[in-house]
């Protein structure tokens, strides 16, 4: 009976001491940690437009697309009249540079014909050929450069030479020797012409 008795109570305390050892093995729980989590934010829904909103909108946009329309049609005109004008006055040039030969033979002949009493009357008739001509060009936009006793100009006179002069001041024209000629502002041929270097300088003397 005593055995028994004793037999039990080691059990017992043999199962309590493996409890307390496994308690004191166990993993202390890991601590919870709060975590505050921010509300997300919340967009504003758009203002939804009214119907007469959007044709306003509407018609502002084809109103904005009419104009831009209107405007490169426009500048449409403009060029092709800009080029149009461009062709014929190329064009026009080259008739007018073929003739210019004609009226500085014309010009000679005429110089010439005024050493020859006798051929007067021939001369008033070629004089009035010669100034027909130069109207009909005049007409499609031909000027005639004769730049006498004006300050030469590089952009429209060609010097072939240069001359002291007591009545011209330095680089003054004194003579045209070829006409120059300019079709609607644009130069096609430039006037040779004759510059003055001033006046002769003497010499001192010794």
């Amino acid at each position: 009976m005593t055995d028994k008795t004793t037999d039990k109570s080691e059990e017992f305390e043999t199962k309590t001491e493996d409890a307390k050892a496994e308690s004191e093995n166990a993993e202390p729980e890991a601590e919870t940690v709060e975590t505050e989590v921010e509300p997300e934010a919340v967009e504003a829904p758009e203002p939804e437009l009214t119907e007469l909103e959007k044709a306003q909108a509407e018609a502002a946009d084809m109103k904005s697309r009419y104009l831009r329309s209107v405007a490169d049609l426009e500048n449409y005109r403009k060029r092709i009249a800009r080029e149009k004008q461009e062709i014929i006055r190329s064009a026009g040039a080259s008739v007018v540079e073929s003739l210019l030969p004609v009226l500085d033979n014309m010009k000679l002949g005429l110089q010439a014909a005024e050493n020859h009493p006798e051929a007067k009357d021939v001369t008033i008739g070629f004089k009035m050929v010669d100034d027909q001509l130069k109207r009909s060009l005049a007409d499609q936009g031909l000027e005639e450069l004769i730049p006498d006793g004006q300050p030469f100009d590089p952009n429209l006179h060609e010097s072939i030479a240069h001359q002291p002069s007591e009545e011209h001041a330095e680089d003054i024209v004194i003579q045209t020797v070829r006409a120059g000629y300019r079709l609607n502002d644009r130069l096609i041929r430039a006037a040779s012409v004759i510059v003055s270097s001033g006046p002769a300088q003497s010499e001192e003397k010794s």
